[in-house]
C-alpha cells in the first residue's frame, strides 16, 4: 500500500495548468461512459501519469489543500482512480483492479464507499482467498445496510468453500485449447457436431479505412482509433485437440450487417443451427438457420415463444435427441435476472410454450449456458448464484427437466476463481468435453478441453460364516459432499466411484446381519493410485439368541476383567457403534464350583462389569442390560456320567454372551 501510495507531488499537480492531462481524462471519461473498458483504462492512465512499467499512482498533493482548484485536483484524481479500477475490473484485469481498488479504499468520499466490496471481489478473483474474507468482513462492518452487503455475506461462504475445494482438487485434467482456437479476442461457446468443434470468437477481422473519433467536450482532443475490429461470430475446426498447426474457419452464415452472433447449437442431424444473436443496442434473441447442401439459409428469429423486444434470451442448447430446446432468459416469470427455461420441438420444428425449469435449478442471480445429458440425465450449467469459487461456476444436477436434484458445484479445478461457462461433452457420459474460461487470461474467456477422471473404491462382502458371497446388502458411501447408496447383486460385489481423494466412510448392512463400518483417512486416499479393493464379511444374528464372546475373562473367583477380556469388549463396543439403533443383553455364566447363590452373584457382577466397561467406551446404558444366571444354563457337562470332573465342560460353562433384544 505505502508503495502505492507514493507521494509525488510534481505531476498530477500540474493537471489544473497542463491542457493535455485534463484532456486525457474527458478522453477516458468518454470510453467509460460508452463501456469501452479498455479504451478507458489506457487514458486513465495517462491522465494519471502511469506508465507501462510503473506500479505506482500519483498522488497530488502531500500538503494541506488551500484553494477551490485544489479540492478540484483531488476529486478529479479519487474520480480517475475508482474509475480505473471500475474500467480494469470490467474488462476482467482483476490484478490491475485490486492495485487500483487497494488505493481507492482510502478514500474518505461517500461515492467510493463500494469500492472495498470491489476490492475483495478483485482478491478472490486473484485466489487470495483469506484477504478477500477480511475485506469482505470489513464491508460489512462499515456498509450493514447496503445492498451488497448479502453479496459480500455470500462471497464470505465462496471463499471459504474455494479454500476447501483448493485442499481436496477433483480429478481433472484441463489442458488449454491450441492458440489457433484461442486466438486474440474471447474464443468460447465450442459445440461438438460430429468431427467437428464450432465456438464463437471475437479474433479481429480488419476494416480497411474505418475510423472511430471520440471528442471531448468543447472539441479540444480529437482521439481517433481503429473501428472495433472484434465482432463477435462463429468458426469451426476439425481436429481441435492436435497438438500441431490446426486449421480454423468461420462458419458461413450469412449475416445481416452489423448483427454478432455466438454460442450454437444444432439439430441432431447437424443440418439446423441455433445461435445467440444480437445489434448494439438491442436484446439478445435466438435465431435459427438451416442448411442444404453446403450453404446455409438466411438467419431467422425464432418464434414469440422464445424472443420478445422486451427481454433477452440467449445461449441455445439442442438435446440429442432433437426433442427440447433449453436457454437462458431474463424474461419475466423467472426467480431472478437470468433463468434456464424449455420448450419441447415438434416433429415440424415448430416450438412449445416455454416452461422454467424452477427454482431448483434457478436463483435470484444469473443461471447461464444449459446443458443436458439425455443419457445421463444430468444437467450441467453455469450460475452465480450459489456458492462457488469465483463469478460463474459449474453446478451438476440430475433430473427431467420437471424434477431435480439440488445442482452440485463441479469443484477446483473444474471451476475456477473467474468465470467458468459453456460447457460440451465430446462423449456418452459427459465424463470428456470442453469448456470456456478466462482463468488464464487478463481479459477474455479461452477454450479448454476438461476429462473428468474417478478414483474406484471397491470389494467383494461376503456372509462371515459362510464365506459365501452375500447378495441384496445395502452398501452406503459417505463423504463430504452426501451419500451414495447400492444393493449388491449375487456376485456380492461393490464398487463405488470418487472424484477426489479425500476421507470416506462405507458401511455395510442387511436384515439379520451386524452392520460394519469402515472409515477410509485421506493419508490412505492419498497414497493410492486409482483403486481401492478390500473385501469384507457381516455376521448373521438371531434377536434373542445368545451369541458367545469368546476370550472374555475374570480375575480369578472375582467380577474384574482381564485384559485381553477388554479388548473383546472392544469389538462388541464397536458392533454398538455400527448398529446404533441395536440393544442388548449381556449375560455370565459359571460352572458348578460353589454354592448356588455364590455363583449367582458372582454371574451377576461379572455380567454388570461387561456393561459398566462399554458404557466407559460410549455406549448408552439404555441400550444394553445385564443378567446373571448362576450355573443354571450349562452348554457342556461339568462332569462325566461317574461324577469325574470335567475341566473343559466347565470351561464352556464359565463364558459370557450376548443377545440382540433389538435390532
Amino acid at each position: 500500500m505505502k508503495k502505492i501510495l507514493t507521494f509525488l507531488m510534481f505531476a498530477y499537480s500540474s493537471l489544473a495548468s497542463a491542457q493535455y492531462v485534463v484532456n486525457y481524462k474527458k478522453v477516458a471519461d468518454t470510453y467509460f461512459e460508452n463501456k469501452d473498458y479498455y479504451a478507458a483504462s489506457t487514458f486513465y492512465k495517462k491522465a494519471l501519469k502511469i506508465t507501462g512499467d510503473s506500479t505506482q499512482a500519483i498522488l497530488p498533493y502531500g500538503k494541506e489543500r488551500k484553494t477551490n482548484t485544489d479540492d478540484k485536483v483531488i476529486e478529479d484524481y479519487e474520480g480517475s482512480i475508482y474509475n480505473l479500477a471500475e474500467s480494469s475490473r470490467m474488462y476482467k484485469e482483476f490484478a490491475e483492479a485490486e492495485k487500483y481498488y487497494s488505493i481507492a479504499i482510502t478514500f474518505t468520499n461517500t461515492r467510493y464507499r463500494k469500492a472495498l466490496f470491489w476490492y475483495a471481489e478483485s482478491l478472490r478473483a486473484n485466489k487470495k482467498f483469506n484477504e478477500a474474507i477480511d475485506a469482505y468482513e470489513k464491508f460489512i462492518q462499515k456498509n450493514k445496510s447496503d445492498v451488497l452487503a448479502k453479496d459480500a455475506q455470500k462471497a464470505i461462504s465462496s471463499s471459504k468453500f474455494a479454500i476447501e475445494e483448493m485442499r481436496f482438487p477433483r480429478m481433472v485434467q484441463i489442458k488449454k485449447m491450441p492458440s489457433n482456437v484461442n486466438g486474440l479476442g474471447s474464443n468460447y461457446a465450442p459445440f461438438k457436431l460430429y468431427s467437428e468443434i464450432y465456438f464463437t470468437s471475437s479474433r479481429p477481422i480488419a476494416i480497411a479505412g474505418k475510423k472511430d473519433i471520440v471528442k471531448t467536450e468543447g472539441g479540444q482532443v480529437q482521439v481517433s482509433t481503429k473501428a472495433n475490429p472484434f465482432i463477435n461470430n462463429i468458426y469451426f475446426t476439425k481436429n481441435a485437440s492436435a497438438d500441431g498447426e490446426i486449421s480454423v474457419k468461420m462458419m458461413g452464415i450469412n449475416l445481416p450487417k452489423d448483427m454478432e452472433v455466438a454460442a450454437t447449437s444444432f439439430s441432431p442431424d447437424g443440418n439446423t443451427v441455433y445461435f445467440t444473436a444480437w445489434r448494439d443496442k438491442e436484446k439478445y434473441a435466438i435465431y435459427s438457420s438451416k442448411k442444404t447442401g453446403d450453404n446455409w439459409s438466411d438467419p431467422q428469429p425464432l418464434g414469440l415463444q422464445v424472443n420478445s423486444k422486451d427481454f433477452n434470451t440467449m445461449q441455445p442448447f439442442v438435446t440429442s435427441d432433437g426433442k427440447f430446446l433449453l436457454f437462458s432468459s431474463d424474461r419475466t416469470g423467472g426467480y431472478g435476472k437470468f433463468d434456464l427455461w424449455y420448450c419441447a420441438i415438434r416433429d415440424d420444428g415448430s416450438l412449445g410454450q416455454p416452461v422454467n425449469l424452477g427454482d431448483t435449478i434457478n436463483s435470484e442471480d444469473d443461471e447461464r449456458a444449459p446443458y443436458y445429458n439425455v443419457t445421463t440425465k444430468k444437467l450441467l450449467f453455469s450460475t452465480d448464484g450459489r456458492i462457488g469459487l469465483g463469478g460463474l461456476d459449474f453446478f451438476e444436477s440430475e433430473g427431467d427437466l420437471i424434477t431435480w436434484t439440488k445442482p452440485k458445484n463441479m469443484g477446483y479445478p473444474f471451476n475456477s476463481s473467474k468465470d467458468d461457462v459453456y460447457f460440451t461433452a465430446i462423449d456418452s457420459e459427459g465424463n470428456h468435453g470442453y469448456i470456456s474460461s478466462d482463468r488464464e487470461s487478463s481479459c477474455c474467456l479461452e477454450v479448454f478441453e476438461v476429462k473428468k477422471e474417478y478414483f474406484s473404491v471397491s470389494g467383494l462382502l461376503t456372509d462371515c460364516k459362510t464365506k459365501k458371497p452375500l447378495s441384496d446388502a445395502t452398501v452406503m458411501f459417505s463423504n463430504y459432499e452426501g451419500e451414495q447408496k447400492l444393493i449388491t447383486n449375487a456376485s456380492g460385489m461393490y464398487n463405488f466411484k470418487v472424484d477426489r481423494k479425500r476421507p470416506i466412510k462405507l458401511t455395510f448392512s442387511k436384515d439379520s446381519y451386524f452392520s460394519i463400518t469402515k472409515n477410509y483417512p485421506f493419508e490412505e486416499m492419498a497414497k493410492a493410485d486409482t483403486l481401492i479393493y478390500k473385501d469384507y464379511c457381516v455376521s448373521p444374528f438371531k434377536i434373542n439368541i445368545p451369541i458367545v464372546l469368546d476370550n472374555v475373562y475374570y480375575e480369578f473367583d472375582s467380577a474384574d476383567l482381564t485384559e485381553p477380556s477388554k479388548k473383546v469388549l472392544d469389538e462388541l463396543a464397536t458392533i454398538m457403534e455400527d448398529n446404533a439403533e441395536m440393544e442388548i443383553e449381556l449375560g455370565a455364566h459359571t460352572d458348578n464350583i460353589g454354592k448356588d447363590e455364590y455363583n449367582q452373584e458372582l454371574s451377576e457382577k461379572r455380567a454388570k462389569s461387561c456393561v459398566d466397561y462399554l458404557i466407559t467406551k460410549g455406549i448408552s446404558a439404555s441400550r444394553m442390560t445385564s443378567k446373571g444366571y448362576g450355573e443354571k444354563m450349562p452348554i457342556a457337562p461339568n462332569t462325566f456320567k461317574k461324577g469325574k470332573d470335567n475341566p473343559e465342560g466347565r470351561a464352556k460353562n464359565r463364558r459370557t454372551e450376548f443377545k440382540v433384544t433389538k435390532k
